[in-house]
C-alpha cells in the first residue's frame, strides 16, 4: 500500500497522533518470524518480566493489556470489591476521557475532587474519603493519581508520597495512572521505581503508546498480593493478547536501554521549547506549569480555529483553554514553525 498521509505534517493534538517510534518498528521485525506460545506463554513477555523488575523492584509483575483505559479499568477492578469506589482529581483521565468505562465495564464508583492544578493532595482526599461502613455510600477503597496530570503538572516525589501515605493510613489503596510517567521521570530525574515501588504505590498503568509503541500499554502490580485474580479479570475484560509477544517485544525495546528515558526527554524539551516561544506573544496566556510535553494556554476568541489551519490542536474546556502536546518526533523546527502561526493569527 502506498502512504496516503502527509508524512511532512505535525500536529500539536496529542502524542498518540504521532507514528511509532524506529526502534520500536525493529523490535517488532525481530520479533516476527516463527512460533511462539500465544496468549504470554512467549519468550518475550517472559523478558518482559525481568526487565520490569529492573525498572520497579523484583516483586514487580506486568500483565500486557491492549490500551490505557484497558489498563485502568482492569487495575481498578484488581484493587476494589464490587462495592468499591476510586477518589481520583476531577480532570483525571479515568473521569473526563474513558467514555464511563470504570463505571460500565468495572463497575466502579468514581468520587471525584476539584484541583487546580490536577493534583490531589491528602486534604483533597479527604473530601471524599469518609462512609466507610455507610451501606448506603460506595466505600472509598482506592485513590488514584495520575502522572504526569491531565493538565501536564507533575507530582513532586514528596506530594505522590504524602498521598500514599495519608491514603494508605485510612486502609485505601493506591493506583498511579503512568500514561506519561515516562515524562513525569525525564522531569523530574527520577527513576521509574522512585516514583512508584519506593513511595509504597500498589499498582501503575504504565504507557507505552505516548511514548512510541505500535499499541499496548502495560498494568504493572507492585504488590505481589494484589496480583491474585489479575489474570483472568484481564481475560474477562477482554484485554488478553493472544499473539502478545508482539506488546511485549515494544515494551523490552522501550525499557531494556534508555529509550523510554530519550523519548520522554525529547517530547518534554520540545515542549520547553514553545512553552518559551509563546510566552513572549502578547494575547497568549499559559495557564499551567508546563512541567513534561503539554503546554496549556488561553487565546483570544476566534484564534483557535484559525491556528488549526496550520496545525491539529483540542480545545481543553469551554473557557477558551486549548492544549498543545509534543511527542518522541516533534522537532524544533515543528515548534517554532507553530509558534510563528500561533504568533501570526494572535498579532492579527
Amino acid at each position: 500500500m502506498t502512504t496516503i498521509h502527509d508524512t511532512h505534517r505535525h500536529e500539536f493534538g496529542s502524542d498518540n497522533y504521532a507514528g511509532v517510534h524506529p526502534e520500536i518498528l525493529l523490535a517488532l521485525a525481530d520479533a516476527n518470524g516463527g512460533h511462539q506460545v500465544a496468549y504470554g506463554g512467549d519468550a518475550y513477555t517472559a523478558r518482559l518480566g525481568t526487565v520490569i523488575a529492573s525498572h520497579f523492584g523484583e516483586h514487580a509483575q506486568a500483565f500486557p493489556v491492549f490500551n490505557g483505559t484497558g489498563a485502568n479499568v482492569l487495575s481498578l477492578q484488581s484493587m476494589l470489591p464490587r462495592w468499591g469506589a476510586v477518589i481520583c482529581a476531577e480532570t483525571a483521565h479515568i473521569a473526563t476521557d474513558e467514555n464511563g468505562a470504570p463505571e460500565r465495564v468495572g463497575g466502579l464508583k468514581l468520587l471525584t475532587v476539584p484541583t487546580p492544578d490536577g493534583k490531589l493532595t491528602p486534604e483533597l482526599v479527604d473530601r471524599e474519603a469518609w462512609g466507610w461502613g455507610d451501606e448506603h455510600r460506595a466505600q472509598p477503597g482506592v485513590v488514584s493519581v495520575t502522572q504526569t496530570t491531565e493538565l501536564g503538572t507533575a507530582y513532586s516525589v514528596d506530594e505522590l508520597r504524602a498521598v500514599v501515605e495519608h491514603a494508605h493510613g485510612l486502609g485505601m489503596a493506591v493506583h498511579l495512572d503512568g500514561a506519561r510517567l515516562a515524562n513525569a521521570a525525564a522531569h523530574l530525574g527520577q527513576s521509574l521505581r522512585a516514583l512508584t515501588t519506593d513511595l509504597g504505590v500498589d499498582v501503575v498503568s504504565f504507557g507505552g503508546t505516548k511514548n512510541g509503541l505500535m499499541y499496548g500499554e502495560l498494568v504493572v502490580v507492585l504488590d505481589p498480593a494484589r496480583s491474585e485474580g489479575l489474570r483472568y479479570m484481564r481475560k474477562v475484560t477482554m484485554q488478553l493478547a493472544s499473539k502478545m509477544r508482539f506488546v511485549s517485544a515494544q515494551f523490552v525495546a522501550l525499557l531494556e536501554g534508555d529509550l523510554w528515558l530519550r523519548s520522554a526527554q525529547h517530547a518534554n524539551a520540545m515542549a520547553t521549547r514553545l512553552r518559551t516561544a509563546v510566552d513572549a506573544i502578547d494575547g497568549v496566556r499559559v495557564t499551567q506549569p508546563t512541567d513534561a510535553n503539554a503546554v496549556f494556554a488561553v487565546l483570544p476568541a476566534g484564534a483557535a480555529d484559525r491556528i488549526r489551519d496550520h496545525a491539529h490542536f483540542y480545545d481543553w474546556n469551554r473557557a477558551g483553554e486549548v492544549r498543545w502536546m509534543c511527542s518522541f518526533d516533534t522537532t524544533p523546527a515543528d515548534v517554532d514553525d507553530f509558534a510563528e502561526a500561533i504568533r501570526a493569527v494572535v498579532s492579527s
